[in-house]
């Protein structure tokens, strides 16, 4: 039961580093500006890693283990990667604005899914 905490935690950081590499890439775009790579990107980057490294071996697991209807491993494994690709190329200006938007909204469907089935089955049903 400790894994799911875990895992459900792990799973609601990923959602505010989503956000924010969201906010940060609209401020970016708008502004024109790139960040400074070792001050700003690396930093914010090499934290979302971590996290996200966490996440991404728990999360297999427990899809793996529970096997719910509606996701996959491999939805696990996409959604990590374009996570770690917005934590990035938030920063950018010329980054694809289209792209990056998809890549958002993959990775928080992916997240918010599994949020769903971790408190159902917190709450037992």
């Amino acid at each position: 039961m400790g894994n799911e905490l875990e895992l459900l935690q792990l799973t609601e950081q990923l959602v505010i580093y989503v956000q924010t590499s969201d906010d940060k890439y609209k401020s970016v775009k708008e502004s024109g500006e790139k960040a400074d790579f070792y001050n700003e990107v690396k930093p914010f980057a090499d934290e979302v890693k971590a996290i996200n490294d966490s996440w991404k071996k728990e999360a297999v697991e427990w899809v793996n283990r529970h096997k719910p209807k509606n996701l996959y491993p491999q939805q696990i494994d996409s959604a990590s990667e374009h996570i770690e690709m917005v934590s990035i190329q938030a920063f950018y200006p010329e980054t694809s604005k289209t792209r990056f938007i998809n890549y958002v909204n993959s990775a928080m469907y992916v997240l918010k899914q599994l949020i769903g089935l971790l408190t159902e089955e917190k709450r037992g049903t």
